[in-house]
Formats: structure tokens, sequence, C-alpha cells
């Protein structure tokens, strides 16, 4: 069993509070909830073992938004070669380095953790799930066709911005002050980010009896807050804060997260540095092995681009010695190519995983007392060089960026669409009121119940504070980000060939 945690600690294992039911016993636990989507019993007694963080892992593990990502670009946008990635494996193994690191880490400074307030079996049961879990869960709020779908989707809104955040309609009237996106929200559409979208999706989107979606615990859910501070307090000069780490539809859940674990706006969780580590090596080392993948570069290739500026490098030397071996071997080219590849992928995320590994240990007093501020992989040269290679080779690719255009202007039009429908009704107190055309009754009936539900909803903070406009347009964007590549593809196409006749 799981040593005992306090509440109050970057450890928190608390999660939210929810109503109790009327016919509650009264020796319920408050706060606790039945399992969700992690196929085991949270009951006491039951003879289930897991810690609380064990319990966040799962429920990730096992939810839809998770096997959703297996049809969300990671470079290559819907490819048809099963061996390259998509975002589904991406996490997986931005997972499995988060832990790698984790066990490196603890294990080689246990009395440093010790000190933060957790126990010697926190390996098993508190570090390696959390990390586990913030892996998994990092991208789930990415749009289809990766970072160039959050650019779609918030050029559309910079492209209105003279009206849809403050008008009814293009040449409409004005929405009154309390009903119009204040000027300080309006950033959260304009420069749309996946990061504030999987926070929002992990507590207000999936179902749940009580409205918590997942129901992590608040240490998983802060390990996980890579930008920890609102939109309004981002500053492009500092690196964990120059995006907002949360929308104002969410500020609730973070003040409650910050009240459990004692973490403050601009603070983040120590596990968040080695999480965004293993982001940064899976961007660079495998990505590389994609391009490798596809053959639009040979692994001897790699190695002469490098040898331009790390002729020395340790790593590039052992590869060189390595591939001259397998050269002399009686081995087809083809299984030559592979067995190159992967001494590649295996050295260097060998050597950037040791580099994550020791800066994070060097810099153990700053991270526990929350004053470091460059990331871990910010001055590793090899893995900026890797960058390189896949920014040239991979996302500058005439396909990938074919293929980026056609989805940037396939979801143009599917937020064009969905606005339509989320607007176009009878009363406009009412999102779920009865559409004025065919046309967009049909295409609003597409959108998540669940989603509509949230955004209809006028019993939590998040409705009590933000107006109707507010909470349509996080409809549209709930709507849009949670689509995959190939649906969004497909039902643009559809869309395109409905009639725009207001038949009602």
């Amino acid at each position: 069993m799981v040593a005992h945690i306090p509440s109050s600690s970057i450890w928190s294992p608390a999660r939210r509070p929810r109503p109790r039911p009327a016919s509650a016993p009264e020796n319920s636990v408050p706060g606790q909830a039945p399992s969700n989507d992690d196929g085991a019993p949270d009951s006491p007694g039951s003879g289930d073992l897991r810690s609380e963080f064990q319990h966040d892992y799962d429920r990730l593990l096992f939810s839809t938004p998770v096997r959703r990502l297996a049809d969300k670009t990671q470079v290559w946008p819907m490819d048809e070669n099963d061996s390259v990635r998509t975002r589904l494996t991406h996490s997986h193994e931005v997972a499995n380095l988060a832990r790698s690191i984790g066990v490196r880490v603890f294990l080689s400074s246990p009395e440093e953790f010790k000190r933060s307030g957790i126990g010697p079996d926190a390996l098993l049961n508190v570090i390696q799930p959390i990390l586990l879990a913030t892996g998994l869960g990092h991208d789930l709020g990415n749009p289809p066709f990766g970072h160039q779908g959050e650019a779609a989707i918030g050029r559309w809104f910079e492209n209105r911005q003279d009206w849809i955040f403050s008008k009814t309609a293009r040449d409409g009237r004005e929405l009154e002050q309390s009903q119009a996106v204040p000027e300080a929200l309006r950033l959260e559409f304009t420069r749309f980010d996946g990061n504030p979208q999987a926070l929002r999706l992990l507590t207000r989107l999936q179902t749940h009896v009580d409205g918590v979606g997942l129901d992590l615990t608040a240490a998983t859910l802060a390990a996980g807050l890579k930008y920890p501070v609102s939109f309004a307090a981002a500053d492009p000069r500092n690196p964990i804060r120059k995006k907002g780490g949360y929308f104002s539809s969410e500020k609730d859940v973070v003040d409650w997260v910050r009240e459990q674990t004692g973490l403050e706006e601009g603070q983040r969780h120590p596990l968040t540095w080695i999480m965004e580590a293993c982001d940064d090596i899976a961007y660079s080392v495998l990505d590389v092995d994609d391009v490798l993948k596809k053959l639009v570069m040979s692994p001897d290739d790699v190695l002469v681009v490098l040898q331009r500026s790390r002729r020395d490098d340790p790593t590039v030397l052992k590869l060189l010695s390595r591939f001259t071996d397998v050269e002399q071997k009686p081995l087809r080219p083809d299984a030559q190519r592979d067995i190159k590849i992967q001494y590649l992928r295996a050295f260097f995320i060998e050597a950037l995983v040791t580099h994550a590994s020791e800066q994070f240990i060097r810099n153990l007093r700053p991270i526990f007392d929350f004053s470091h501020q460059m990331p871990l992989m910010d001055n590793s040269e090899l893995c900026s060089d890797l960058k390189k290679i896949a920014k040239r080779y991979a996302f500058n690719n005439p396909l990938v960026l074919r293929t980026e255009a056609l989805g940037a202007a396939a979801l143009d039009g599917l937020m064009s669409a969905f606005w339509s429908a989320i607007s176009d009704r009878n009363d406009m107190g009412n999102i779920e009121s009865r559409k004025r055309s065919a046309r967009s009754s049909y295409i609003f009936s597409l959108i998540s119940p669940n989603y509509v539900q949230e955004a209809c909803a006028t019993d939590t903070p998040s409705s009590s504070a933000n107006g109707m406009r507010y909470r349509e347009l996080r409809l549209l964007t709930d709507m849009i980000s949670g689509m995959t590549d190939t649906y969004a593809m497909r039902l643009w196409s559809e869309f395109q060939a409905l009639p725009h006749a207001n038949s009602t």
C-alpha cells in the first residue's frame, strides 16, 4: 500500500469535491467517486491496491480521447505507412521516456524527494504513474493536423475579431457587455493552444456522474500544467510563461489544484520539467526517426549532417563505429538500413535522456523551490541539431505542407459551418434552441452531447463567470479540437455537398 501523503502538498492525491447525494450514508467519504474508465472498483475493501496516481494513469489509458490520438497528426498527416508515428504513439513514447527519467532522478536523489513530502515507495506509487499519466495526456487537447490545426483555429478568430467577440453577427448589433467576450479573454481564442484544451478535456468535457471529467488527482493535474499562468499573465520572454496554460473556464479547477498542492501562479510542479523534456526528446529523435522511415533521408545522411557541427560528439563517433560494423556484416542493404536506424534511435535517446536527467539532478533545489526557469533540453546542442533536421526534412516536406494546407482549409470551413449551426437559432439565450434552417439543425446535431451540456450548464463557476458568447465560442473550439484528422476531412467534404437554403 502507498504510504500516507498529506493532501496539501505537491503530491496531493485529492480529487475534486462533489455534492453528496441526499441518500448518501453518513459515513460515506466526501469527494470519493466510482471508478471512471479504468476498469476496476475504487471502493475500500475491494482488493484494489493501486495508488490514487495509478488510478489516474489507468483512467487516461482507457479513455476515448486517448484512443482518438491514433488518428491525429504527429508530423505526417494521415500517412499510409503504419510505421510512422501518430499522436498516440508519440504520447506513449513521451510517457515511457518520462518514466525512465523519473527513475533515474529519484534513485540519484531520494532525499530531495523525501523532503518534498513522499516516502520510499514513491517511485512506484507516485512518481512513475504521474509521469506516465502526464506523458499520455499532454497532447489530448491538440486539434486535427497538429500545430497547423492550432494555427488554423487562431486565424479563424483573428479574421473575425472585429465582430465575433462583441456582436450578434458580422453586420449585427453590439452584444450586451455581460454577454460579450472581455478583451482579456480574447487571446484564449486568437492564440488557441492545445495545452489548456487538454486540461479542459480532462476536467470538464469527459462525461462523469458528478461533472468532474476523468476525476484526476490534484498532483497529476498540476504536473500536466505545462504553462502555469493564465493567458493574461503570459510572457513570451519567459519559457514557462510564454503561453497561457489554462482557459478562464477552468480557473476554478486551477484554483482548487493550487489550494491542494500549495503551488502558486507561475510555479511549475517538479515533474512538469521531466514531461516537457521528454516531449522535446520525442520531437527531436523520434521525428527524425520518422524521416528515415519515410525514406526521405538515410541514416548515413543524418550522420553527415551532424558531423558538420558535431564531429567530436561522443554519440556521433560511437554511431560511426557501429555503422562500420554493420556494413561489414553479410546483410541485405535494407536490413543494414533498418539496423542503422535502430542504432540512431537508441543512441540518441540514451544521450538525451542522460542529459535531461543530469540537468534535473543538477537543478534539484531550484526545481523544488520553484525558482528554476530554463527547460532541461534548452542547453542540449544535440537536441537542437536533431530538431533542425526534423524541421527541414519533415515539417517542411512538400507532402506534409500540402496536407497541412488542405487540413487548415478544412478546419476553417468546419469552424464556419459549426459557428453558423450554433448561432443560427430562435432563442439566443438558449444554445439548444430550435435552429432556423435544416442545415444548421443537422450540423448542430453532430456536436458531442457532453460538449453541449457543458456549454449550457448554468450552475458552474465557469457559466457564472463567462457570458453567452464565451460559452458559444468555447463549444465551437471543443468540437473542432476533438476531431480526428480523418473525421475532419470527411466531414468537411460532406458539408460542402450540403445546400445552404434556409428551409425550416
